[in-house]
């Protein structure tokens, strides 16, 4: 069915209602702003640009959970 409809096997469809609430809700844009938007400058507004901190090592996590027993 899905190669019937041009979805290949092992893709998500594109998270069309995730994007758009981002772009209308959380950033405020009007639809002609949000329809103008390229797919990097859309990126980049909603924070896909910014630097990521390095992931916690293992010890990291162990201490914390000694430190938080709960």
């Amino acid at each position: 069915m899905k190669a019937a409809a041009g979805i290949e096997a092992g893709t998500e469809p594109f998270p069309w209602e995730a994007v758009m609430h981002v772009g209308l809700c959380r950033l405020r844009l009007s639809s002609r702003d949000f329809w103008a938007l390229t797919p990097r400058e859309f990126f980049a507004m909603a924070g896909g640009s910014r630097p990521r901190g390095e992931a916690m090592e293992r010890a990291g996590l162990e201490a914390l959970m000694r430190a938080f027993p709960d």
